[in-house]
């Protein structure tokens, strides 16, 4: 019993049980309160009818025939058959065999007395004949008891009934809720084991518990995702930091007082550009966990994108690229312009640092249904199949571009812009040449969280 009450599984089909029941004794009161009701209705009608005839009879023939009415009717054998009696003003019987006391006017329960059981119990309906002289017609209720004692009997053998059927099932049922939680909480206990990589099971019958598991498995692999990110991460800081920090240390150990100064402005700037890598790091994971959601309000992506091809446009022909832009005018959405633009911006410098002199780099902004895709596409060589799934890591970048400037990290953050916005980042080798395809909806409402 304690480890009944102990379990929720239990407490939930026992409640459930005890519910069911007392909606039952509900049920069946009521049902025997109607039909006690209905029966005592149908018994006062009958007497009111046969009291009637008898009034009639006695106005029509007299009393003595109405006496002799009265006899007729008692020496009937139906099971039944009504009572009568006649008493004088004094309470004396004048005719009939109901052995009662005179009663008062009306419908109402009475006593009398049974010539085979003795004192019984009936209901009767008194009215008054002449000043002197007062009917009553009356029925034994027990056939109406014998009713009331069948439909309780009947209750009662349903009801236990009811009470073993209902306990079995509830300790089906919470053996059943008792399994499935259990099948849950022993794949938790793996993965607090450290085994990441399990997930809760499915039934398959797509159940509200298998709603939950599916939630649970889908936060399990963003969870897996984020250490594996961490994992990536911090192997990737501690190689690519390897690098400049000792090109640092050893640029401090050959300076010497006569170039001092060189040395320090040096330093400063390998410095700057390690706090430029630890800012763009601390930026991206500000944007994965959403906290730059709250600043999104409205805005103009044609302008934007506008504003960004005509700033890039001298810098792209400075370095011997061209950069053609179609910009579809009025595209709105709701997000933080500074992120986009910076996502934005990361695009065009991917495809600017990565091409070869003579590429031309198309910016087209277009709407397609409820999204708005932003694109980047140059006719350069494009990226190695391999390297396609990768470059969206952190730190990545693939063997061409190991002597441009840079940590890998532009197309990371424009990925994670991307997600915050509910959108996604698509990369295409095109032939020739490489596109980057930021799809962002522009009603957030319509997209799943």
């Amino acid at each position: 019993m304690r480890k009944w009450r102990a379990s929720a599984a239990y407490r939930i089909a026992f409640a459930n049980l005890g519910a069911f029941l007392i909606g039952l004794v509900l049920l069946g009161s009521l049902v025997f309160f109607a039909m006690h009701i209905a029966f005592t209705r149908q018994l006062d009608a009958t007497i009111s009818d046969e009291t009637r005839t008898l009034v009639d009879e006695y106005h029509a023939d007299g009393p003595r025939e109405m006496g002799e009415a009265i006899a007729e009717r008692e020496r009937s054998r139906s099971p039944q058959r009504l009572m009568y009696a006649v008493f004088g003003p004094d309470g004396r019987r004048i005719y009939g065999s109901l052995q009662t006391s005179r009663p008062t006017l009306g419908v109402h329960d009475l006593q009398f007395i049974d010539p085979i059981e003795g004192p019984d119990a009936g209901r009767g309906l008194a009215v008054d004949l002449s000043p002197n002289e007062r009917l009553l017609v009356a029925s034994d209720r027990e056939w109406i008891e014998r009713i009331d004692r069948t439909l309780l009997e009947l209750f009662g053998a349903a009801f236990i009934a009811a009470c073993l059927l209902g306990f079995g099932s509830a300790l089906i049922l919470a053996k059943y809720l008792q399994r499935r939680l259990r099948m849950i909480s022993g794949t938790a206990e793996a993965i607090i084991a450290g085994d990441i990589r399990e997930r809760m099971p499915l039934s398959g019958r797509r159940d509200e518990f298998d709603q939950v598991a599916a939630t649970l498995n889908r936060m399990l692999d963003r969870i897996e995702g984020l250490l594996e990110n961490l994992r990536q991460v911090s192997s990737d800081i501690a190689h690519d930091l390897r690098t400049p920090l000792s090109r640092l240390r050893n640029r401090l150990e050959r300076g010497g007082n006569e170039n001092a100064q060189a040395t320090v402005a040096d330093a400063i700037r390998q410095v700057d550009d390690l706090l430029s890598l630890f800012a763009a790091i601390l930026r991206i994971a500000e944007v994965e966990a959403g906290e730059t959601r709250r600043f999104f309000a409205t805005v103009d992506l044609s302008e934007l994108a506008t504003e960004l091809a005509e700033s890039f446009a001298p810098s792209v022909e400075d370095d011997k690229r061209t950069l053609l832009s179609s910009i579809e005018p009025s595209v709105m959405l709701e997000g933080d312009r500074e992120l986009l633009a910076q996502a934005f911006i990361n695009m065009l410098e991917n495809a600017q640092r990565h091409t070869p002199e003579g590429t031309v780099i198309r910016l087209t902004l277009v709407t397609a249904g409820n999204s708005a895709c932003f694109q980047v596409r140059d006719n350069g060589p494009g990226v190695p199949k391999p390297d396609l799934s990768r470059i969206t890591k952190r730190f990545a970048r693939v063997e061409s571009s190991r002597k441009t400037p840079g940590y890998g990290l532009g197309l990371s953050l424009v990925q994670a812009v991307g997600k915050l916005h509910r959108g996604r980042l698509i990369l295409r080798n095109e032939q020739p040449g490489f596109s980057a395809t930021l799809e962002l909806p522009r009603n957030l409402d319509s997209q799943p969280k």
